[in-house]
C-alpha cells in the first residue's frame, strides 16, 4: 500500500485521453494528458461510431501533439480478416511515416505485421487481448509489445501481482464506462445481430433490461432489471495505490463522449495524479465528484480496482447517464415540483426525473441505453417553499433548500412521475462554458525554453536554447551577425535578456531559465537579441514538431497478406468430429454415438478426473478445456488439468496454451483466441498450437477468406454451438441470488440453481459460472453451420466440434448423431438443418454463418 505521508520520488505515471475528434484532441493538451488516443476513419478501430480522424490528417495531428508535449497513439484494436492485410499495411506505413508514438492492437497478426513495416513503432497490447496475468503477458511478449494494457478486471493486489512478474509497462483504465463482458471476449452484438464488438460495432445489448428466471420459474426482483449494466469506474481514490503498484500508464476511457467530458475527467485526473505524487494521497471532494458526474455517469464505482463486489459493481436500477442524484420529489403541482436538492441548482440545469414506463417508448430508445424510463428538461424556474405562487423567484437554490422547480410546460409528464420518484442534475451549463473555455481560448499548454548566453566584447552573440520534447532534448546555438562593441552607457544584464528572451508571444514555449555569462561590458542591441530569438524559436519548433527517424518497409504488407502454403501430409484424411461436452451424461452419449474425440468442459474440476477416465476406458481421445480467462493465482487449475495427462488441451488463453506444450500435450488454441486471419493462426501455430478454432467473429465468407490463406487442416471449425455472449468477471448469481458480494460469502447458488435472462423479445439465455466463478450467458438458440460444411470438407477442412450445453443425454445422441451422419456423407446439411429446425426442443438459427451486418438489427 501507498504511504499517505510520503512523496513518491518515482515518475508520475501516464495520463493518456480520449480524442474523438480535435476539439477532444485540444481538451485532452490544454487539461494535462501526458498522451492522446484516437481512432482512424479507415475503419480498424473499436469505436466505429466515433468521429475518428483521416490518414490525411495524421501529419498535421502528430505534429501538434509534438509542439505541445503530448504522445498520440493509434487504436488499430480490431480483428483483421485476411484480405483486409494489405489495405491495413497501407494504414500502417501512413501512421508510422507521419510519426505515431504507437499501435495499440488486438490481433496478434496486426501485432506481428506492425512489426514488420515498421520496428521503431511501439506497439501496445488492447486490453482486447485479453491479457489478464504475468502468464499471458509472458506469451504475448514474444510479438515484441512495447506495453500492456491490462484487463479492466483486474484488482490492484492482481495487478501488484504482475508487476512483481513481469517488467512490461503495464496501462490500466481509471475512468469511464465499464464493459460487463470481458473486453475482447464479448460475442453478444455478433451473436444477436452480426455485428461485431471485436470489430468495433458493439451493440451495447448489456444496457438493455432482463429479467431472471431461476429454476423455471420468474424471479420478481422488483426494480433491478439491467441485470448486466455495470455503474462506471471512478478510480480517483484508488491513484495513490495504482501508482504504488507499478502502472505505467492511467487510462481514461471516453472516444465517443464531448470534448467537455474529455477536458473535465482529464484535469480533475491531473490533479489527482499531481496530489498523489506530491502527497502520498488524493482528496476529492464532493464538488469534484459532482463536476465528473456531470460529463457522464451512471453511478460511479472503483469497478474492480477493490475486488470484487458484485452488487455495488451492477444495482440493476438503471443504465442510462444519470449525472448527480438530487434527491426526491416531495410533491408536484402542474409543471413544478418540490425537492429539497442534495446540491446547487440553477436556472437552465438539466434535470430528469424517473418515471413509469410509457408503452410508446420504442425499441431504438430502449437499446441507446434511454430505457430507464426518465423525462428531462431545463429548470425554467426556482421559487422558495411555500411561495409557490408568489414573485419571490431565486437563480439558484444551495443544498439543502427547499424549493419549487418549475419547468417548461410540457417537459415533464407528471402522471408518470411517482411520489418521492428521483431526481438527477444531468447538466450545468455554466460548468459547461467554464470546460469549454479550457480549450477554445488561447493555447495555454506549452514546452520550457532554456537559455544560455555568451556575451562578450569583441565577439558575437551566442545564444543557446534547448527544451525537453517527448522524443528527447532538443537543443540548438545562433550567433549575432557581428562582434559587440563595448558599452558606453548600458552594460547588458541578466535581466535585460531575461526580458528580451523571455517575449515568447503565441509560440509552443514558455520562459524557463536563463544562465548568462557577461564577459567586460559589451553593448548588446536589443533588436539582435529579438531576431536571434525569433530564429531560435523558429529552429526548435521544427525539430520538436519533426516526425521521428524511422525505416519503413513499404514491401511487408505485400508479403504478409499472401496466402501460407503447406504440404503437410497431415491434410489427408477424412472429416473427424469432435464434441464438447458440459455434463457427465453428455460425455457419456457422445461416447456410444461413435465421436472422433470428446472435450470435457465442466463446471467442477474435480470431475475431470472421472472424465478423462471414463474416455480412456472406451477408447476414446479426451481433450480437457481450460479457463476462458487466467487470472494471477490460477495457473493450479491448468497444471491439475496437465496432471491428469488427458490427450489434449483446449487453450481458451495464452497461459494455458503455453503450459500445455512446455508439457508437450498436444493443444487446440480456442476461439477465444481470436484467430480471424492466417498471420494469427501462422504465431498460434509456430508456438506449438496443433491447430486453432476459427474465432467466432468470421461468417461463412469471411471463413472462407480464412481457409484460403492457410492451410485447412490448421482449423477447426465449430459447426454446432449455443454461443457464449456475455463472458463475465461479474456473477449474476451472486449479485441476485445471494446476500454475500463475491466467491467468498456467496454460498455458490450457481451450484444449486439454473437461472435464465429473459431478453426483450422473450429468449431465454441460460447462464452458467465456470470453475473461476465467471459467468457466461449463452445463446438461447443453437447455431448451426450444417449447411457450409460440405463445401467446408472440399476446401480441405478436416476437424469439426459439436458443443452441448444444457441437452440431455437423449438429445446429445440425437445432435451429434446427425452430425456425425452429415460428415460421413450419409446425409447432407440442408437434411440436418430441416430435422434440427423441426424438433421444438432444439432451437436453431444459422447464426453468423450467414448474419447480416445490419447495425439496428440487435434493437
Amino acid at each position: 500500500m501507498s504511504n499517505p505521508t510520503m512523496p513518491n520520488t518515482d515518475p508520475p505515471p501516464e495520463l493518456l485521453a480520449p480524442a474523438g475528434n480535435w476539439d477532444c484532441v485540444a481538451a485532452a493538451i490544454e487539461n494535462g494528458a501526458d498522451a492522446v488516443y484516437f481512432g482512424l476513419d479507415t475503419g480498424f478501430n473499436a469505436r466505429h461510431r466515433a468521429a475518428n480522424f483521416g490518414l490525411g490528417e495524421m501529419d498535421e495531428l502528430m505534429a501538434t501533439l509534438r509542439r505541445r508535449g503530448v504522445r498520440g497513439y493509434v487504436t488499430l484494436n480490431t480483428l483483421v480478416f485476411p484480405s483486409e492485410m494489405l489495405p491495413l499495411a497501407r494504414v500502417v506505413e501512413a501512421v508510422a511515416s507521419a510519426g505515431v508514438d504507437a499501435v495499440l492492437v488486438q490481433d496478434f497478426g496486426v501485432a506481428r505485421l506492425v512489426e514488420a513495416i515498421c520496428p521503431e513503432m511501439e506497439r501496445h497490447a488492447s486490453t482486447q487481448m485479453s491479457l489478464t496475468s504475468a502468464e499471458t503477458i509472458d506469451v504475448a511478449a514474444q510479438l515484441g509489445l512495447s506495453r500492456v494494457v491490462l484487463a479492466r478486471e483486474l484488482s490492484i493486489r492482481e495487478i501488484r501481482k504482475i508487476r512483481r512478474q513481469t517488467d512490461i509497462p503495464l496501462e490500466a483504465f481509471i475512468h469511464g464506462a465499464l464493459c460487463v463482458a470481458y473486453s475482447g471476449q464479448c460475442l453478444t452484438s455478433e451473436s444477436l445481430g452480426g455485428r461485431s464488438a471485436n470489430r468495433g460495432q458493439c451493440a451495447q445489448a448489456c444496457r438493455l433490461p432482463y429479467e431472471l428466471v431461476c429454476d423455471g420459474e420468474d424471479r420478481d426482483l422488483g426494480d433491478v432489471k439491467y441485470l448486466l449494466s455495470p455503474q462506471d469506474l471512478a478510480g480517483y481514490a484508488a491513484i495513490p495505490d495504482m501508482i504504488d503498484a507499478g502502472v505505467n500508464s492511467l487510462k481514461i476511457e471516453g472516444r465517443l463522449k464531448t470534448p467537455e467530458y474529455v477536458a473535465n475527467i482529464t484535469g480533475h485526473y491531473r490533479r489527482a495524479i499531481d496530489q498523489a505524487m506530491a502527497l502520498g494521497t488524493v482528496t476529492v471532494d464532493e464538488t469534484d465528484r459532482h463536476e465528473m458526474e456531470l460529463s457522464f455517469s451512471r453511478g460511479f464505482t472503483p469497478g474492480w480496482l477493490e475486488g470484487n463486489d458484485h452488487k455495488r459493481l451492477v444495482p440493476g436500477l438503471r443504465s442510462a447517464k444519470q449525472g448527480v442524484q438530487l434527491g426526491n420529489v416531495l410533491e408536484h403541482d402542474g409543471d413544478a415540483f418540490r425537492i429539497r436538492p442534495s446540491s446547487t441548482i440553477r436556472l437552465g440545469d438539466g434535470i430528469a426525473i424517473s418515471s413509469r414506463c410509457n408503452n410508446d417508448l420504442s425499441l431504438a430508445s430502449m437499446a441507446s441505453g434511454h430505457a430507464d424510463h426518465h423525462q428531462g428538461g431545463r429548470v425554467y424556474s426556482i421559487h422558495p417553499a411555500g411561495h409557490r405562487r408568489s414573485h419571490t423567484k431565486w437563480k439558484e437554490a444551495a443544498a439543502g433548500q427547499d424549493v419549487w422547480i418549475g419547468l417548461k410546460r410540457g417537459d415533464i409528464d407528471f402522471h408518470r412521475v411517482d411520489a418521492n420518484a428521483v431526481v438527477f442534475k444531468t447538466d450545468d451549463p455554466q460548468l459547461q462554458r467554464r470546460l469549454a473555455q479550457s480549450f477554445r481560448g488561447k493555447p495555454g499548454r506549452s514546452l520550457t525554453l532554456d537559455f544560455r548566453v555568451i556575451a562578450a566584447e569583441g565577439s558575437r552573440l551566442r545564444i543557446e536554447a534547448s527544451t525537453e520534447s517527448i522524443h528527447g532534448r532538443r537543443t540548438t546555438e545562433i550567433q549575432g551577425d557581428e562582434p559587440l562593441e563595448r558599452a558606453k552607457k548600458h552594460p547588458v544584464t541578466p535581466g535585460m535578456l531575461a526580458d528580451k528572451l523571455g517575449r515568447l508571444g503565441d509560440t509552443v514555449f514558455r520562459f524557463g531559465n536563463l544562465e548568462s555569462e557577461i564577459h567586460g561590458s559589451p553593448m548588446v542591441p536589443m533588436a539582435m537579441v529579438n531576431g536571434l530569438r525569433r530564429r531560435l524559436v523558429q529552429e526548435l519548433d521544427a525539430q520538436v514538431s519533426a516526425r521521428p527517424s524511422r525505416s519503413i518497409d513499404a514491401r511487408a504488407g505485400a508479403h504478409w497478406s499472401q496466402p501460407i502454403e503447406s504440404s503437410d501430409p497431415s491434410s489427408d484424411g477424412g472429416p473427424l468430429l469432435g464434441v464438447l461436452c458440459r455434463t457427465r451424461q453428455q460425455l457419456d452419449a457422445a461416447i456410444d454415438v461413435g465421436v472422433d474425440r470428446v472435450i470435457a468442459d465442466f463446471h467442477d474440476v474435480r470431475d475431470h478426473r472421472q472424465a478423462v477416465d471414463a474416455a480412456r476406458a472406451a477408447g476414446v481421445p479426451i481433450e480437457l478445456a481450460s479457463l476462458r480467462i487466467q487470472k494471477p493465482a490460477e495457473m493450479g487449475l491448468v497444471r491439475q488439468m496437465i496432471r491428469l495427462r488427458p490427450d489434449g488441451i483446449l487453450a481458451r488463453n495464452l497461459a494455458s496454451l503455453q503450459a500445455a506444450i512446455e508439457d508437450e500435450i498436444p493443444v487446440v488454441a480456442d476461439f477465444s483466441l481470436n484467430a480471424s486471419n492466417h498471420r494469427s493462426a501462422e504465431w498460434l501455430h509456430d508456438l506449438g498450437a496443433d491447430r486453432m478454432t476459427a474465432s467466432y467473429d468470421l461468417n461463412a465468407d469471411q471463413l472462407d477468406d480464412l481457409i484460403g490463406a492457410l492451410p485447412a487442416h490448421w482449423l477447426e471449425i465449430v459447426v454446432h454451438q449455443h454461443m457464449p455472449m456475455f463472458h463475465m468477471e461479474h456473477c449474476v448469481f451472486c449479485s441476485v441470488l445471494s446476500a454475500g458480494m463475491n466467491k467468498t460469502n456467496c454460498g455458490r447458488p450457481c451450484d444449486r440453481h439454473v437461472v435464465q435472462l429473459r431478453d426483450r423479445v422473450g429468449k431465454l439465455h441460460v447462464l452458467q459460472a465456470d470453475i473461476g466463478c465467471r459467468n457466461t450467458l449463452f445463446n438461447a438458440d443453437a447455431q448451426s453451420a450444417a449447411e457450409v460444411v460440405g463445401r467446408l470438407m472440399t476446401r480441405g477442412c478436416r476437424y469439426f466440434r459439436v458443443e452441448l450445453l444444457q441437452e440431455s443425454a437423449t438429445e446429445t445422441r440425437r445432435v451429434v448423431s446427425l452430425y456425425r451422419q452429415l460428415l460421413q456423407g450419409d446425409i447432407s446439411g440442408s437434411e440436418v438443418w430441416k430435422r434440427l429446425s423441426a424438433d421444438n426442443r432444439v432451437g436453431v438459427t444459422r447464426g453468423t454463418m450467414e448474419a447480416k451486418r445490419d447495425p439496428l438489427a440487435i434493437l
